[in-house]
């Protein structure tokens, strides 16, 4: 039962703001009295940063002595190092008419002409930029990536989807996964499985794998109740259940499962490259050294179209009919393409001719060069905007306000936002980063993610409706979502800087691009599951457009927009190391000081879990009010 007041000993009756305005008053009142106390400032030389720079130097010289490397991290290094050889002599072999026409005549089999034909112009697009085989190498260490973290993350995904327990369980270890930040554990993984293409892989697959296992339960668990009910009551066992009715239904929904372990494999492999891993961030990391945004684009722009050509493949092997028939004219053209493929292998070179490359480097530069002196006063008025009313005031106040009483109002919004046990954990995760040390700089962090987080989803809600509601519009934003959330940060990170400068404005601009993707596809998604059923009754009540979206598909779709909430604050503090390359400070800076600075090994590790506990704080509320009651049936005390 609603009530719209609070009532008192007395008899009077209050709005039903004037709690919550209350206690905000309390708060501010504690502020101004508390104001500049209790402010933990940084302490780069704490004993616990030493401690954990003196046990990565001990691991280093035991390296070779211990049994954890030598009958454990050695063999998965090894199988993972082979498994990519592998990948990379075959495409090698295939050169590249074999690999375009093999490439092609699998595309055209899975989704028909459209698909080949995407297919055979993107293969070749790789030798047209002049970056034949950085792609090749590339897309052998994300096959490599993406079929491991399939493989793993599907089988976890269903589990989770089916057992609340199990999901509970999984949770913790993908928020670690996916918000730490990649630079915090190249270091590690260097450490324990060397350089090179293995620890390439390895590292993609630790980001890649959490949204294959989160969307597949996500997919598992909007299957109709009705459905399960009816296969078990005519007989069905747990597995048939399982692969005649869970899987079935929930294709649609994993399709988008592959699609996002691709994007976020193929976002890493400029990180990767850090640790030597092959492939095409070594262009793109190059054109950064060198300033140069015509050397790191053309890579971005093999990254995206690899991007697509993989995306569209597996999405039309994912929604073709289990029994669906190959048509014999696909068929036929397919295996033409195949042959003539490998029939021009010993007939052509196997690596592109370079008189059919086009170089557009010194075009790129110039435009970028154009931007930065014509729209220098525009930029700057917007980062300065920004800054100086939202920025730079909510960074003082976090900053100023003595630990405790930002750890109390955490507290209290939790609790109201989403129950006890979510506010408990927020509670804890801001403990835990005051006892490590790393307080003002977690404060300062949480200024850029907040904003950056509000901005993402409000953009996401708009695109993500649009979209739902639109089929040409979705089909339209499709491919600059594709590019967006696939284009390497660092390419666009270049004119970012050329047009706002070293500031966290900067960094906030490209966590925005970065984050808004998985944020409008799932919020689409969400709306497009609502029952057919449910909209066609509510338009037969009469309820307008406006009412049909706020009255039922939003509420509805509420589970995989809290899920959308959660991928952008995951995604937007996963680019905080991006930060901290451009100016914003605070946590992201000093993990990159810490990959990239022996001595500082210690700092840069426990501020990456520094950023991950800030992460599981904002997680834990917002998923938390999934299972709280609507705002409209709550009761004020």
């Amino acid at each position: 039962m609603s009530t719209t007041a609070v009532s008192t000993p007395a008899g009077l009756r209050l709005p039903k703001w004037a709690a919550p305005a209350g206690v905000a008053a309390l708060f501010v009142v504690a502020y101004l009295v508390f104001r500049g106390t209790g402010t933990l400032p940084h302490d780069k030389e704490a004993p616990q940063f030493l401690a954990v720079t003196d046990l990565r130097e001990w691991i280093d010289d035991h390296r070779n002595d211990n049994p954890l490397f030598l009958y454990f991290l050695n063999y998965i290094r090894l199988f993972v190092g082979s498994l990519y050889d592998l990948f990379q002599t075959v495409m090698y072999a295939l050169g590249w008419p074999g690999l375009i026409g093999v490439m092609g005549a699998l595309a055209w089999l899975a989704g028909g002409w459209r698909t080949g034909t995407l297919a055979i112009a993107g293969v070749s697009a790789f030798g047209v930029l002049g970056l034949w085989q950085s792609s090749v190498d590339t897309l052998a260490l994300v096959g490599v990536a993406v079929l491991l973290s399939l493989a793993i993350g599907i089988p976890l995904g269903v589990w989770a989807g089916l057992s609340d327990r199990a999901r509970r369980a999984i949770t913790p270890v993908l928020d670690v996964m996916q918000i730490m930040p990649t630079f915090a554990y190249l270091a590690p993984l260097a450490l324990f499985f060397h350089i090179g293409a293995p620890a390439g892989a390895i590292a993609t697959m630790i980001y890649s794998i959490p949204p294959a296992i989160r969307i597949t339960a996500l997919a598992i668990s909007q299957v109709s109740p009705t459905a399960v009910e009816a296969s078990a009551s005519l007989g069905a066992t747990r597995w048939q259940t399982l692969f005649k009715v869970h899987l079935p239904l929930a294709r649609p929904t994993m399709a988008l499962a592959v699609n996002q372990t691709i994007m976020m494999a193929l976002s890493m492999v400029v990180i990767a490259n850090l640790i030597a891993a092959p492939g095409l961030g070594g262009e793109i990391l190059g054109g950064l050294s060198r300033a140069q945004v015509g050397i790191m684009l053309p890579a971005g722009v093999a990254i995206v179209i690899m991007a697509v050509v993989l995306d569209r493949t597996l999405t039309a092997v994912a929604h073709k009919e289990p029994h669906a028939r190959i048509g014999r004219g696909d068929l036929a053209v397919a295996g033409v393409l195949a042959v003539a493929g490998l029939a021009l292998i010993p007939v052509l070179p196997r690596t592109w001719p370079e008189n059919l490359t086009v170089n557009f480097v010194a075009q790129v530069n110039d435009a970028v060069h154009w931007a930065e002196s014509n729209w220098y006063a525009v930029t700057t008025f917007i980062k300065d905007l920004v800054s100086h009313s939202l920025l730079n005031p909510l960074q003082a106040l976090l900053t100023s306000a003595p630990w405790w009483l930002v750890a109390l109002a955490v507290l209290t919004v939790a609790w109201r936002v989403s129950g006890v046990r979510p506010a408990l954990t927020a509670l804890g995760c801001l403990l835990a980063i005051a006892l490590l040390g790393t307080w003002e700089h977690a404060m300062q962090t949480m200024t850029t993610v907040a904003v950056a987080v509000l901005v993402t989803l409000l953009i996401g809600l708009l695109l993500g409706v649009a979209a739902a509601r639109s089929p040409r519009f979705s089909a339209v934003q499709r491919p600059i979502l594709d590019a967006a959330q696939t284009m390497p940060a660092f390419v666009y990170l270049l004119p970012a800087l050329a047009l706002f400068g070293t500031t966290r404005f900067t960094a906030i601009f490209a966590s925005i691009i970065y984050a808004v993707p998985p944020v409008v596809r799932l919020v689409e998604d969400g709306i497009k599951a609502v029952p057919g059923t449910v909209v066609e009754a509510a338009t037969a009540a009469g309820s307008t457009r406006g009412q049909l979206l706020w009255k039922v598909q939003l509420p509805m779709a509420r589970r995989a927009i809290l899920l959308a909430a959660n991928q952008g604050i995951v995604m937007t503090l996963a680019m905080v190391v991006v930060g901290g390359l451009v100016g914003a400070g605070a946590l992201g800076y000093d993990v990159v000081v810490g990959f990239s600075q022996r001595t500082d090994f210690g700092l840069g590790l426990v501020a990456g879990i520094a950023t991950v506990l800030l992460g599981v704080m904002l997680d834990r509320i917002t998923q938390g009010a999934d299972r709280r009651p609507s705002p409209r049936k709550r009761k004020f005390i």
